[in-house]
């Protein structure tokens, strides 16, 4: 905070997290939230980004979180505001986003009298949050935010959700609370920040990698990054022992001079197969493998019987740092090796627009730097081959399955790395979900191109009820199908004033991805692919 005390509680927190490096506010505010909007506007180097609706700002914020040093700030609207954004706060959790998530409230001295949006925000937080506190006095907000902040950058990093009643806000600051503080209804929830531990490789885990064929290192969170990737492959190369990402990996860096990795497969039968003569299964940041869904007579636990479970790091460690240490015990003069390769040849102009072509070409046309967010589901199942020898890229992909995540996310990972170009695979039913972070992507002027992946379906479903039910899921198809009408999101999104086009074949695809990379600004695409079955 500079030397001026603040004027009000508002201010006291805006400026508490401006001097602590947050920069950016992802909002749709409402009435409780005015202060703390004159409050952001009034704090110099806070960038406001408006979105058009919670689930936006929350996904933005998410996006951010993933890729920039110092996370987001959102600006939610009371407990129903919470609600809408609810879908990407758990994604942004799932993916160890740091959020500090910020929601107004109805004022205290108005509790109790039935308030049209009057709701235990803080209860509808908890699930979503791995910090939870609501704010009693303007003396405590500047103390609550950077509790907040301290909470979401972790480790473990996450959503921390800080409650600030509107009279908490607007009331004059002072050094002292007025009196004794009243009983907090958010007290903080279960999982609680913690201070790094010291780094102590766990010796059962240095055991395991030095006794190679049958151990699995299962990467996830901070450690598919390049240097935790260099890290891995050191211990794999000295050890014998393999090395996967976790399927839905919140960042991951790709391409050519990073040490490859392979993702666990999302389809259980193959993830199953590929785990069957895992007999020492270490988490490197990444949960214990399970199926995304339970399916009659299926075990849910990709584990197989008899394999020992050990975690890398203990909670409040940096698990990055702890698998340096282990690289550094078990393989201390061998060096990583980066990916090497050629990226696939591109598909002749005139073919057919499939899943595996489109990938193709976005592989191919991959710049040096970019972020891909992916968020193709069904259509996605070609992507990482073709992307293996791409350019040096991240990948960010939908970590907690709450589908409409990627334009938000796309918006949060431009606005944390705007000298980088932003590529999105999106889903068409997906779209539909956040499409209004187009709206946030022209008015910010966001260098993201949009590529929709569009079978007219929601293909997933219909896989998978066919996959549970057989034949007796053809009655279900109608449901499943999005085609009466057509969505046209070549007028969607230009009326959200984001330039569009619809392709037609391979060689259309290509000049277009080619012309909308050159020009800054944001473009979408919509390339019409065939389900898959």
């Amino acid at each position: 905070m500079s030397g001026t005390p603040p004027d009000d509680g508002a201010h006291a927190l805006t400026g508490a997290l401006r001097a602590a490096g947050v920069s950016v506010c992802f909002t749709n505010p409402g009435t409780s939230e005015i202060h703390l909007v004159a409050a952001l506007q009034d704090t110099p180097g806070t960038r406001t980004v408006m979105c058009l609706f919670e689930g936006v700002a929350t996904g933005a914020a998410d996006g951010y979180g993933r890729m920039a040093p110092v996370p987001a700030m959102t600006l939610l609207h009371q407990g129903a505001g919470l609600a809408n954004g609810l879908a990407n706060l758990h994604n942004a959790q799932r993916a160890g986003s740091p959020v500090v998530n910020v929601v107004g409230d109805g004022a205290i001295t108005h509790r109790g009298l039935g308030a049209p949006l009057e709701s235990d925000v803080a209860a509808l937080a908890r699930p979503m949050s791995q910090w939870v506190r609501s704010s009693a006095h303007a003396a405590d907000l500047a103390a609550d935010a950077l509790a907040a902040l301290r909470a979401a950058c972790g480790p473990p990093s996450g959503v921390a959700t800080l409650v600030v009643p509107s009279d908490v806000a607007w009331s004059p600051w002072s050094p002292e609370p007025p009196g004794p503080a009243a009983p907090d209804p958010a007290a903080p929830s279960g999982r609680q920040p913690h201070t790094t531990a010291p780094v102590d490789a766990p010796a059962e885990s240095v055991r395991a990698v030095r006794a190679g064929p049958g151990t699995l290192l299962l990467l996830g969170g901070r450690t598919l990054t390049a240097r935790g990737l260099a890290a891995a492959d050191r211990i794999a190369r000295a050890t014998g022992a393999r090395i996967l990402a976790e399927p839905f990996p919140g960042r991951l860096e790709r391409g050519l001079g990073v040490p490859f990795v392979e993702r666990l497969s999302a389809a259980p039968e193959t993830a199953r197969a590929r785990l069957a003569d895992v007999t020492r299964l270490i988490l490197a940041g990444a949960s214990r493998p399970v199926t995304a869904f339970a399916t009659p007579g299926v075990p849910g636990d990709l584990v197989p019987p008899g394999c020992t479970v050990t975690r890398l790091a203990g909670h409040g460690q940096d698990v990055a740092d702890v698998l340096d240490e282990v690289a550094d015990q078990v393989a201390p003069r061998t060096r990583p090796r980066p990916h090497e390769g050629l990226p696939g040849p591109r598909p002749s102009s005139g073919a057919e627009l499939t899943a595996e072509t489109v990938a193709r070409v976005v592989g191919a046309a991959l710049p040096e730097g970019a972020v891909l967010v992916d968020e193709t589901n069904t259509s996605g199942a070609a992507l990482p081959a073709a992307t293996a020898s791409s350019a040096r890229h991240d990948l960010l992909t939908l970590s907690g399955f709450a589908i409409g995540q990627g334009l938000p996310l796309a918006v949060g990972a431009q606005l944390a790395c705007p000298e980088r170009p932003v590529i999105c695979l999106e889903a068409d039913g997906s779209a539909m979900y956040t499409l209004s972070a187009l709206w946030t992507q022209a008015r910010e002027n966001l260098d993201v191109t949009v590529l929709v992946l569009n079978n007219r379906s929601y293909a997933i479903l219909r896989r998978e009820a066919r996959r549970m039910l057989g034949p007796s899921a053809e009655p279900l198809a109608d449901l499943f199908d999005l085609d009466r009408p057509d969505l046209d999101f070549v007028r969607l999104s230009e009326g959200m004033g984001v330039p569009a086009c619809r392709v037609r074949t391979v060689g259309e695809l290509a000049d277009r991805l080619k012309g909308a990379l050159s020009e800054p600004g944001p473009h979408l695409i919509d390339v019409p692919v065939p389900a898959a079955h």
